[in-house]
């Protein structure tokens, strides 16, 4: 059984950084793409980002590139989101997810497995 463990959110002046980390166990990903999504109070949930754990390939939503960074540890079987310059707009629970595909996945209902969310709350 697939089990998707977010960890590292928290509260964080605009500006600063975060790093959040999703740790996967359960089986081989080796064939998976991993994403992070956002939900913020009020709002449908979003996607951030995503990568494949085969290859680094990469693909962000338009409103954090250049300021996030997705990548993988495959030793550790985590995936990291660097979280920089944090915008009081970026406060969300944000989930990790991963999704059986030779290719990076971007849309919400491809994914079959998400963690339980981390709050990441960026005060103005």
């Amino acid at each position: 059984q697939v089990q998707l463990v977010e960890s590292g959110g928290g509260l964080v002046q605009a500006g600063g950084s975060l790093r959040l980390s999703c740790a996967a166990s359960g089986r081989t990903f080796s064939s998976y793409a991993m994403g992070w999504f956002r939900q913020a109070p009020g709002k449908e949930r979003e996607f951030v980002a995503a990568t494949l754990w085969s290859v680094a390939s990469t693909y962000y939503g338009n409103y954090v590139k250049g300021r996030f960074t997705i990548s993988r540890d495959l030793a550790k079987n985590t995936v990291y989101l660097q979280m920089n310059s944090l915008k009081p707009d970026d406060t969300a629970v944000y989930y990790c997810a991963a999704a059986r595909s030779p290719g990076v996945v971007i849309t919400e209902y491809e994914y079959a497995y998400w963690g339980q969310g981390t709050q990441v709350t960026v005060s103005s």
